[in-house]
């Protein structure tokens, strides 16, 4: 009786080989998921970038924009700024003229009063229609001095008001939309020394 070797099956090396073949190749995606986990990171941070450089591009198209309309208001509003000084000019002359009429009395001719009268009226009405476009006429009388809007012409002692204020102004002062035009010339007062009498003094 013939006795015949056998060979486990596990053992087999050509079973093994077959084995081998047919067993799962290793997992190809294995080192995928870093890969693109890194390309989603690199991506969100571009994303990032464009949205923050959107928005300061934003941001200074927004400044320029209200630049532009600034610039445009001022040229709008001051471009008359030579014009108005002349028309200024005008309304102090005829303030002038007024001042310099007689003191009015019972007494004086109906002509003058009516002239007087007539005067008056005009410099009302022109007042009036500069301040529709903006020009401002500004008294600082009683007002601290300011030689921001006000231009010194001479000091007095004064024991009435304190130092620093304005108690006359020999001519107003005018704004046109808020900006100095022409500041008023005025005389401030300052302290009175004790037992002079007060005068005026040029600045």
């Amino acid at each position: 009786m013939s006795t015949e070797s056998t060979t486990p099956p596990e053992e087999d090396p050509a079973l093994q080989d077959d084995a081998r073949a047919h067993a799962a190749p290793p997992d190809a995606d294995s080192a995928e998921p870093s890969s693109h986990e890194a390309e989603i990171v690199r991506l969100t941070a571009e994303r990032d970038d464009m949205r923050d450089r959107w928005i300061r591009a934003e941001a200074e198209m927004a400044n320029v924009r209200a630049r532009a309309k600034r610039d445009v208001d001022d040229t709008r509003q001051y471009a008359v700024q030579k014009f108005a000084a002349d028309v200024v000019e005008a309304a102090e002359n005829l303030r002038r003229g007024l001042s310099n009429l007689p003191a009015q009395s019972a007494e004086e001719p109906e002509i003058v009063t009516k002239l007087r009268d007539g005067f008056e009226g005009v410099e009302r009405s022109f007042v009036g229609l500069l301040e529709r476009n903006g020009i401002q006429r500004i008294d600082p009388t009683g007002q601290p001095f300011d030689a921001n809007l006000h231009q010194a012409m001479a000091e007095q002692p004064s024991a009435e008001h304190p130092p620093g204020t304005v108690i006359q102004a020999w001519t107003t002062g005018w704004t046109l939309n808020g900006r100095l035009l022409r500041p008023a010339m005025v005389v401030v007062a300052k302290a009175a020394p004790a037992g002079s009498a007060s005068g005026t003094e040029a600045a």
